[in-house]
């Protein structure tokens, strides 16, 4: 088996090389090529992964030539770098490692809310160039101050946390933080209205997104109150630098403190040169411990998912533990199969699919098996979909997936129904793996089989009325067409029947015109796995 190989375009910890190396992956360690895109592009075709930090750009077109590419690891929790529809249109998994610089930035957050209090850089300067102004650096105590967290995440927890032991007051602002986890973490939960009321010092720990995209603007500034405070070590963008420095000149604002700029590197910037404005070059994770940790980290989650296929920290798909990736691929395997069947078999717009599952399989990771039915699903139709990209195109699409999880309620151990309602009908297909850890198909329409999913098949509904096997078998024999396989079934005596054939090699198109001619059938399908 060919060893996967993976470039790392940034600099990262020779530490990370090694992982790679000790766990069987070939690495090819390039830290100053992120810099350089045409070679970049030139050379990415080689490599099943991408190992970056800041410099390197993942852009689409960088993407479209990563031919081989299936994953793409950012060292550091910022994917910006990183467009990460392109990659989830490909197929290809991108990583980052939210955990590794948690503390180090939220220590930077403390340590610039604790120099803007107290005017450190300012008096620094000022004792260094021989001046003694002694009066005019008057700062403020935080003991007591309320201190408002917009994002209470991993980072925005700490930031609370540190606060706290520093005996301040917190308040917190995110949409999606319980007030049970609020409690658990002793800050009080508050809209954003009320932060900005009551806040003496406002940190930021949010994404930067449409909803973000300056949270902090002009008139969020005239809700704060006077002599506030502001620090973001998130992301340039959530706040509007140009408004900022506005109510910092009119003194509503007391002073700033930013590591992070709308536009990086940061040469020059309307905050800079303000008095009662620090600056740091994007700092947040520059410790050597961070940088340890995060390079470690993505090198060990790379490894794992081009050796077992273990998806950890990913954006743009669910995560699997290297325990659940022997179990759940078979299943996979099986989901994609059920879609691609109904898939195949659908002639106009699907408007709802409906995925069960039953027994063993539902206590698994079933968001990766869903998108697995959904590639099978969409690829027929749409060509260019895979387990990635599925669930973004199907809700793009207003498909609604719904989920549905029960213990067994047949013979099976474990059972997937994929059911699928379009604008003329409805079909439901069900499968199972067995212990030898192939699929099979077990139900059709409600009519019970037992069929493997053969590369090349014939589908066909037919009245169960005599004649229809020898007159279909003769068919297919005129045709020089080899049969691998036949099952058949059917809800009752002279009721609705089918047959799935299995057949060597393709299956011509005027064939299957004189099947559907027979007068016992209602429908031939030509199916490929």
């Amino acid at each position: 088996m060919t060893k996967p190989k993976v470039l790392i375009s940034d600099a990262l910890s020779p530490a990370a090389v090694q992982i790679f190396k000790d766990r069987g992956v070939e690495v090819d360690f390039q830290p100053n090529l992120g810099k350089d895109k045409e070679k970049l592009a030139e050379i990415i075709g080689n490599y099943d992964g991408l190992a970056i930090r800041s410099a390197t750009k993942a852009t689409a077109k960088l993407i479209e030539k990563a031919t081989r590419l299936k994953v793409i690891g950012r060292a550091g929790i910022g994917v910006d770098n990183v467009e990460i529809p392109a990659a989830t249109a490909k197929g290809i998994i991108v990583m980052n490692t939210p955990f590794g610089n948690s503390i180090t930035t939220a220590e930077h957050a403390i340590t610039l809310m604790l120099a803007l209090a107290r005017e450190i850089p300012q008096a620094d300067a000022s004792t260094q160039a021989g001046k003694w102004e002694k009066n005019r650096f008057m700062g403020v105590e935080i003991t007591a101050k309320t201190i408002g967290v917009i994002g209470c995440g991993n980072i925005g927890t700490i930031v609370a946390d540190r606060a706290l032991g520093l005996r301040m007051k917190v308040i917190a602002f995110d949409p999606f933080l319980s007030p049970e986890r609020a409690k658990d973490i002793g800050v009080e939960k508050v809209e954003l209205d009320d932060l900005l009321k009551r806040a003496d010092f406002i940190t930021l720990h949010t994404p930067l997104t449409e909803k973000t995209r300056n949270v902090i603007d002009a008139a969020a500034i005239a809700k704060m109150k006077k002599g506030v405070r502001i620090i973001n070590c998130a992301r340039g963008g959530l706040v509007d630098e140009q408004a900022l420095v506005d109510a910092l000149n009119s003194k509503h604002v007391a002073g700033a403190a930013f590591d992070v700029f709308v536009e990086e590197p940061a040469t020059s910037n309307v905050l800079f040169g303000h008095p009662n404005v620090i600056c740091t070059p994007h700092l947040g994770a520059s410790t050597t411990e961070a940088q340890e940790n995060v390079a470690l980290q993505v090198a060990e989650q790379m490894s794992d998912y081009l050796l077992s296929g273990a998806i950890s920290n990913a954006v743009n798909f669910p995560s699997i533990t290297a325990e659940e990736a022997p179990k759940l691929k078979p299943f996979i395997e099986l989901a994609e199969k059920l879609g691609s069947f109904a898939g195949q078999l659908t002639e106009s717009g699907i408007l709802k699919t409906e995925i069960t599952y039953e027994g063993h399989v539902a206590e698994m990771k079933i968001k990766a098996i869903t998108s697995a039915v959904l590639s099978g699903l969409l690829r027929p139709m749409l060509g260019e979909v895979n387990v990635v990209s599925a669930p973004v195109v199907a809700k793009e699409r207003g498909m609604v997936v719904d989920e549905v999880v029960r213990a067994a309620q047949s013979d099976y151990e474990s059972l997937i129904t994929v059911t699928v309602t379009t604008e003329r009908q409805e079909r439901s297909v069900s499968g199972t793996v067995y212990a030898d850890g192939k699929p099979r198909l077990v139900d059709i329409k409600g009519i019970r089989v037992d069929a493997e999913f053969g590369k090349s098949m014939i589908y066909v509904t037919n009245e169960d009325k005599p004649g229809f096997i020898g007159a279909f078998a003769s068919l297919l024999g005129d045709a020089k067409i080899n049969i691998a396989t036949f099952h058949l079934g059917r809800v009752k005596q002279g009721g609705d029947a089918i047959a799935l054939v299995e057949v060597d090699g393709a299956v011509p198109a005027e064939l299957l015109a004189k099947v559907q001619t027979l007068p016992q059938v209602k429908q031939a399908k030509a199916l490929t796995f």
